[in-house]
């Protein structure tokens, strides 16, 4: 059992299944479930909070259009060197083709997401007027959920890979055995997130936007954690000493976190 793990690449395809030629990957199959288990939880948690699921259904749209812009975007910012012809041909980050061949459009990155969330979040508040820390405290619970499975996508689509180890759980990787990292971030960064903002929740929760504060700077930490078992990005390795790109770019959520968890603390008690 534990040797058909280590050589589970080996056994499975990322591509779940073609259709008239088109490959369907499970990296794509995990995105929109993770879709769907964000909405619906949003939804959920939405109605807790006191806001129609129309609210719900218009502000998905919103968020999403600027997670995918942001993601992407950053992705060329933070993860491309010599990225000055994407920066101004910026189209040419959404082109699915490479050499006239449909490759499709890979390289996403999850702080640029949040940067992108941010601007269309804000945007939807100025336009809509609504309860805006309350919404952010629905995304709180709502975003590590659907996380999860955006993490078990790159596991599946078999990318990010983990530093290279020996502990009996890893994977062989080319025939090197490496930690499973994508595996850990979808534990940690999503699965014990929501487990502790919904506890927190439930137990402690006064301030309108305090959650998302603490989801902040949760994913900020177990981001930082897991990217000690992650591998640095090929194209950049380690930044400075021996922090990646990843771990830089958490460092400014857990301080964000912690500042917006106080402000909106203080203001709750005012």
């Amino acid at each position: 059992m534990i040797e058909y793990w280590q050589h589970i690449y080996s056994h499975f395809n990322p591509v779940a299944f073609s259709i008239f030629g088109f490959k369907i990957h499970w990296y794509a199959l995990m995105y929109i479930t993770a879709l769907i288990v964000g909405y619906l939880a949003a939804v959920k948690f939405g109605e807790k909070f006191g806001f129609d699921k129309k609210v719900i259904d218009e502000y998905f749209i919103w968020a999403e259009i600027g997670i995918i812009l942001g993601a992407r975007i950053g992705y060329f910012i933070f993860y491309v060197p010599n990225n000055s012809y994407y920066l101004f041909h910026p189209w040419e980050m959404f082109n699915p083709f490479v050499d006239g061949k449909l490759v499709g459009i890979r390289g996403m990155s999850y702080h640029g997401a949040v940067i992108g969330f941010i601007i269309s979040t804000l945007i939807f508040w100025k336009v809509k007027k609504i309860d805006l820390w309350k919404l952010m405290d629905v995304v709180a619970l709502s975003v590590p959920l659907g996380y999860i499975f955006g993490r078990i996508g790159n596991f599946l689509n078999q990318e990010l890979f983990g530093r290279v180890t020996d502990v009996p759980w890893g994977i062989y990787v080319n025939g090197v055995l490496r930690h499973p990292s994508q595996l850990y971030e979808a534990f940690f960064e999503g699965l014990v997130t929501f487990l502790i903002i919904y506890f927190y929740y439930n137990k402690w929760y006064k301030c309108k936007g305090e959650l998302i504060g603490l989801y902040l700077f949760l994913y900020g930490v177990f981001r930082s954690f897991c990217e000690m078992f992650r591998e640095p990005d090929p194209q950049l390795g380690f930044i400075f000493m021996h922090f990646t790109m990843g771990e830089i770019l958490s460092s400014f959520m857990i301080v964000g976190g912690i500042l917006l968890y106080i402000i909106r603390r203080k203001s709750c008690k005012s």
